[in-house]
């Protein structure tokens, strides 16, 4: 799909904001009314909103229903979010590779926003706004549990890798010594003797070379040697009997030699690298169905999250604007550094609409404290704000 300038343009917005007014003549005539001065006045792009023709019900099932659509948007764009983070966290937060797997239907979410179009095959407009507000709830918590499953197994499986790597590759302090000591390092099947590896900090090798000897007594002479270093810390043995293991350990603490636990394993070293590769053929093999699934359902899920927007500005701008159903749904893109003159723009521009009904229903968002809502929220249009870009909202 080839996109425009002005649609180039939308992909350095973050906020969109949705609004509807009511019919003039024609609701063709109310949008033109807004977006010619808008344009003549560079106050952002416009967009028509299309929004099909719905079954309304009574208008108890509205103020109803206008209650649990607030909490349901809010619920959707968190499924959004974290869909959204999860990916982010998967590909490492590459911004590019972020930006391609983030899309709906194949194009930006704020490109699928300002030419949006109602899905009738998962919302069929012949139910009522109730069961497809239902729908809508049904898919967004599956969504939300399939995230969990497949993110819990990943993570697991990502944290496991990570966790044999550093001790593969972390501090002499607690990596595995299994790839460090050789055989011949150590002595191995004796009833009396026992070989210990002891971390010395890189200034204190004289200090472990003059006392090593005195720190107990049965203590082999001239058992020591340093078989591995860092930029921190060697790794020495010394050999002693059994009996003053205690003891030693006690002494080698008391002048910051850290003795570690170690039995030599010949298989051991063939088992983690076994088992390092095992783990990394496994994360390779569900990074990419995990990647498809994330981008899949991000547009899944942002396509959900925008017929609640449509859901909400229907029953608000019935409730608002009365019967029969005359209203204009349109998408305001208005740049960060305008959004107060756009406000005032739109204040002015309204200025006519009774605002009784805003009045009205700024005090009953008080009195329920729908979340999401505030009475500064209520103007004399109908209004709601999207956040396209989730990943850089949150980061904000």
């Amino acid at each position: 799909m080839t996109q425009a300038p002005e649609d180039r343009k939308l992909q350095e917005l973050i906020e969109f904001w949705l609004i509807s007014a009511p019919g003039e003549k024609t609701c063709q005539q109310t949008f033109e009314a807004l977006s010619a001065p808008m344009q003549k006045q560079s106050l952002g792009l416009c967009f028509k909103f299309h929004i099909p023709d719905l079954k309304v019900g009574t208008l108890d099932v509205l103020v109803g229903l206008s209650d649990e659509l607030a909490k349901l948007d809010v619920y959707v764009e968190s499924v959004v979010k974290k869909i959204a983070q999860y990916t982010n966290d998967v590909l490492e937060k590459d911004k590019e590779k972020v930006k391609e797997n983030l899309q709906v239907n194949g194009t930006s979410p704020a490109f699928y926003l300002t030419k949006f179009q109602w899905d009738m095959a998962k919302y069929p407009i012949k139910q009522s706004l109730k069961n497809v507000s239902d729908i809508i709830a049904k898919q967004a918590t599956q969504l939300d549990t399939d995230l969990k499953a497949k993110g819990q197994a990943y993570n697991n499986l990502k944290g496991n890798l990570q966790n044999l790597e550093r001790k593969q590759t972390g501090s002499l302090l607690t990596r595995s010594l299994a790839d460090i000591v050789k055989k011949e390092d150590v002595v191995t099947d004796s009833e009396y003797l026992v070989t210990l590896l002891v971390a010395v900090p890189n200034a204190s090798y004289k200090d472990w070379l003059s006392k090593y000897e005195k720190l107990s007594d049965m203590v082999v002479p001239q058992s020591s040697k340093m078989v591995f270093e860092d930029s921190e810390h060697g790794i020495f043995t010394v050999t002693l009997f059994r009996k003053v293991i205690d003891e030693y350990k006690q002494h080698c603490r008391e002048n910051k030699f850290i003795v570690r636990d170690f039995i030599y394993n010949d298989g051991e070293v063939e088992a983690s690298k076994t088992e390092l590769a095992r783990l990394t053929s496994e994360k390779d093999k569900q990074f990419g169905p995990l990647v498809r699934w994330l981008k899949l359902n991000f547009g899944e899920a942002f396509v959900a999250w925008v017929h609640v927007k449509a859901l909400r500005i229907y029953v608000e701008s019935v409730m608002r604007y009365g019967l029969p159903v005359n209203f204009q749904a349109m998408v305001l893109a208005p740049p960060r550094r305008i959004q107060k003159k756009l406000r005032e723009f739109l204040r002015d521009h309204y200025s006519h609409l009774d605002n009784s009904g805003t009045q009205e229903l700024s005090k009953k968002a008080e009195v329920i404290d729908i979340p999401g809502l505030s009475s500064a929220d209520y103007y004399p249009y109908v209004f709601t704000k999207i956040q396209v870009d989730v990943v850089e909202q949150m980061k904000s």
